[in-house]
């Protein structure tokens, strides 16, 4: 028969049990503190806004062009050819409002990329760019004109007004300014061509949206040896905001500037969807 375990054995083994029960299972878990203070909260960050600041290049532009059209310039890597990989484009399709921007521009008869660039050019794409007097805007617009295109583009298709903010109202939404701005770009396009200027580029029309009119031919068409203040009548203050020096910026200069920012492919990118 086999022998009964000894009696003093037994309280040995119950406090071992009682010991291990007490102590709980081991777990790795972490402790979980008690919040002391406000939760962290991500600390956004908003870009600096206010006028476009310019940076002429240095240095002889080249000379001896064919003035009827500015010179080809040639895309850089990772840019398509309709500047569909520009630095313009990617900087307006990254906002919330792009792609509407990008359709309206569409509707309204004008490249994506020809409004892009202008956003780009006139305040960096912002949503909320500062305000002078009565420009303001992401397409930076005066409000008559912004009225102006506005009731040009709808009467041309009814259907932009079903993407429209009414009102001047409508001038600080950056997708309802894009309709303003791709009119007015249309319009300059359609105004460089009435002077044999065959399909107008992006590079072409800048000077139309940032000058006026009135000066639009002369720098499409100027030699890059030209002289800026020659070919547009300007304020100090206004030279100044462009990055212009009276009698010393030429039009090669400003040209690079303008290209440098928004890059070589929208550059030279048509403003017109079809030529008329």
């Amino acid at each position: 028969m086999r022998p009964l375990p000894s009696r003093t054995s037994r309280p040995a083994a119950v406090l071992v049990l009682v010991a291990l029960a007490m102590a709980g299972p081991a777990r790795a878990d972490p402790v979980p503190e008690t919040q002391t203070g406000l939760p962290l909260l991500p600390i956004p960050t908003y870009e600096e806004v206010g006028l476009p600041s310019f940076t002429m290049p240095t240095g002889t532009p080249s000379t001896g062009q064919d003035t009827t059209a500015p010179p080809d310039r040639t895309a850089t890597q990772g840019e398509s050819g309709d500047g569909a990989g520009s630095p313009a484009m990617a900087a307006m399709m990254a906002r919330s409002w792009g792609e509407a921007a990008a359709q309206n521009a569409q509707m309204v008869g004008v490249t994506p990329v020809a409004v892009a660039a202008t956003c780009v050019m006139e305040s960096g794409c912002s949503s909320n760019p500062a305000t002078n007097g009565t420009i303001s805007g992401t397409f930076q617009m005066r409000d008559d004109t912004f009225t102006t295109m506005i009731k040009a583009a709808v009467a041309r298709d009814p259907n932009l007004a079903a993407n429209i903010v009414p009102g001047l109202a409508g001038k600080l939404d950056p997708a309802t300014q894009s309709i303003a701005a791709a009119e007015y770009l249309r319009q300059g396009a359609m105004a460089l061509q009435a002077t044999n200027l065959a399909n107008p580029s992006v590079l072409d029309v800048r000077g139309y949206y940032n000058f006026g009119p009135a000066p639009a031919v002369n720098v499409a068409r100027a030699a890059d040896d030209a002289v800026m203040s020659d070919l547009v009548p300007l304020t100090a203050a206004q030279y100044r905001a462009n990055g212009i020096v009276p009698g010393v910026t030429t039009a090669g200069q400003w040209r690079a500037s303008v290209t440098s920012r928004i890059g070589p492919s929208a550059a030279q990118a048509p403003v017109l969807l079809t030529r008329s």
